[in-house]
């Protein structure tokens, strides 16, 4: 009898011990694979706040999150002054509550601000930007959760506003978000006179390592950096990405031990019949690659199980009305790959001391086993 076509029927007269090695691989699967897309999406948001047609970033030095950096309007005019810089824009960030939604992020730009030219204006005129006092403008879900459309009166925080603009954009934060006239975010926030980052954009790329010295030189207490340098190197996003892969493995790994589990108990259960296929012929090593491959075909199979439900949960999560389309998860083949691969190897771990076992058993001592 082919060697698969034992193991496929072994698996299928123990459907139910099968099903919760394959669930229990599955759920950890599902669990690795949304947290860290989920992760990964909120990460490449912030990114994309942050790099949005530049190429570098200039903040307060040793400060441990971007919201808690300083810099001042003199400092920015000698960021303009500098002979690499071409646009040198400000940007001021913000959380405020409002009732029944616990975050809203407020954006803090300068009319010529280059999102508001990409964005897609649904409602308002781009132009009238920061020449209205009062007046913000609302990303498309802040304006479906906050229930405000053009000309409405909308409370951020405390304090009343009026909507002089809806734009939709690629950016779940920023759609999510509340976009002010740099002036009354300032005021709002009680930051006077400074923005949380400069985003620098360069006459010549290849000119980056000139202005990074510059800085330094010449404002020391804040720091250049470029973008992709950024996104290696900031403590937030590795605290981020660190969680995320140890929460998505302790799940996998409980997973893993309810295979190791199954294939004990399938062991034990079946030790005459282990003894029966040795005595019709098999060798210690394919006894031992028959509780090997039904380990490997669960974990597969709950790997595969795993990506779908995974997909399936960050897709709603993404159009849950309440969380306010802050979830845009970035789903990448490299994890679904890592996410199968791992599975493989803990089918393989949790059937080691089964396999070794069965290879151990002695025919005569196995027939009369009880």
């Amino acid at each position: 009898m082919n060697h698969l076509r034992l193991v496929v029927i072994n698996l299928r007269r123990h459907r139910v011990r099968t099903a919760i090695g394959v669930a229990g691989i599955a759920l950890g699967v599902a669990a690795m694979f949304s947290v860290i897309a989920v992760v990964r999406g909120a990460i490449g948001m912030f990114q994309g706040i942050l790099a949005h047609d530049t190429e570098m970033l200039v903040f307060e030095r040793n400060v441990s999150d971007l919201f808690f950096s300083a810099v001042d309007d003199e400092d920015l005019e000698k960021l303009r002054a500098m002979p690499e810089v071409d646009s040198a824009l400000p940007l001021l960030f913000g959380l405020v509550s409002t009732q029944g939604h616990p975050v809203v992020t407020c954006f803090g730009v300068s009319p010529e601000d280059p999102r508001l030219d990409t964005a897609t204006w649904l409602a308002g005129d781009r132009a009238a930007f920061g020449r209205r006092e009062g007046e913000i403008v609302l990303g498309a879900r802040a304006s479906e959760f906050l229930e405000a459309g053009l000309g409405e009166k909308v409370t951020i925080g405390a304090r009343d506003y009026i909507v002089g603009g809806v734009v939709q954009t690629r950016n779940g934060f920023e759609d999510g978000g509340v976009f002010l006239p740099l002036a009354t975010a300032r005021e709002y926030f009680r930051r006077e006179g400074v923005s949380s980052i400069i985003t620098i954009k360069l006459r010549d790329s290849a000119q980056a390592a000139a202005f990074r010295e510059r800085v330094a030189a010449e404002i020391p207490y804040l720091i250049a950096l470029e973008n992709a340098e950024f996104n290696r190197g900031y403590s937030q996003f590795k605290i981020l990405r660190a969680t995320s892969w140890a929460v998505g493995l302790a799940a996998f790994l409980l997973g893993g031990l309810g295979v190791a589990n199954t294939m004990v108990l399938s062991v034990f259960v079946r030790i005459r019949e282990l003894a029966i296929l040795k005595s019709c012929g098999f060798s210690p090593r394919q006894v031992a690659s028959l509780i090997l491959g039904e380990s490997l075909v669960v974990s597969l199979a709950g790997a595969v199980l795993g990506l779908g439900l995974g997909y399936a949960a960050v897709v709603i999560m993404k159009h849950l009305p309440f969380l306010q389309g802050y979830v845009m998860p970035q789903l990448e083949w490299t994890v679904a790959a890592a996410a199968v691969l791992v599975a493989g190897l803990t089918g393989a771990a949790g059937a080691a001391w089964p396999a070794r076992f069965a290879m151990r058993i002695e025919t005569a001592r196995a027939l009369r086993y009880e």
